[in-house]
């Protein structure tokens, strides 16, 4: 069944498997998306630079300019496009890089395409669930400690120094400081910030909050702020200072 839109979503899918290519394209017009395909790097930096997109797919390893390079250069742009990589099982490296230049989720070869276009639904309603509340003038900065959130422009400071966060980062970020204290289990992560609860994607959680403890927390060996409740999960804790 097709899913109703205002608008035809765009989608740009740089793949240089014609097979894979064509089977994402056809699974994901079925769900009412509008498609361009990229057989490699070459077009597909073309493509992703010269149009608005509701979404970009990069498979990582293309002939020409791979997917890494095509996200640094989208991530350089002004303009935020969400980004889908697509990896190798055993290419953690190249997860990890694609991750931290700002791709917004990954999904691992072989897949199965029904879960691929799960994603990208996830995505894009996290995206009008943000944009929903970037648009309400009732969202002020959020203050934790030393941390300062503004959800309107996306930016955060750590002792009035600005920190580049990816999107998935922020987003985690935000959802513990919208829920103080609270403690979330991975599960419940993934589905609050992900848009999405799969068994054997815990460790994408892990890793995010590694990460973002590296950027934010002054020893992320200790963290100050984002702290681990043993056989739970994890949760914001507010300093007392910035409780008073």
């Amino acid at each position: 069944m097709r899913e109703d839109h205002t608008r035809q979503r765009k989608i740009l899918v740089v793949e240089d498997e014609p097979d894979i290519a064509e089977l994402v394209a056809l699974h994901l017009r079925d769900a009412n998306f509008e498609v361009v395909l990229a057989e490699d790097g070459h077009v597909g930096m073309r493509e992703a630079c010269a149009r608005v997109w509701d979404l970009v797919i990069l498979d990582i390893r293309l002939p020409g300019p791979d997917g890494l390079g095509i996200c640094r250069a989208l991530r350089a742009n002004c303009d935020y496009v969400p980004i889908l990589m697509l990896t190798s099982k055993t290419a953690e490296l190249d997860r990890v890089l694609g991750l931290e230049l700002g791709a917004d989720d990954y999904v691992s070869k072989p897949f199965s395409v029904t879960e691929l276009v799960a994603r990208v639904k996830a995505i894009l309603r996290r995206m009008e669930a943000a944009k929903g509340r970037e648009d309400s003038s009732e969202e002020q900065a959020i203050e934790v400690g030393e941390i300062s959130i503004d959800p309107k422009t996306r930016e955060v400071f750590v002792e009035q120094q600005r920190i580049d966060l990816t999107a998935r980062e922020f987003d985690l970020l935000l959802h513990f400081a919208r829920h103080p204290g609270q403690v979330f289990n991975r599960a419940k992560l993934l589905d609050s910030v992900w848009g999405y609860g799969h068994d054997g994607y815990e460790h994408t959680v892990n890793s995010h909050i590694n990460r973002l403890r590296m950027k934010i927390e002054l020893n992320s060996a200790a963290p100050k702020y984002i702290v681990t409740v043993w056989g739970v999960g994890y949760k914001l804790s507010v300093p007392q200072a910035a409780l008073s």
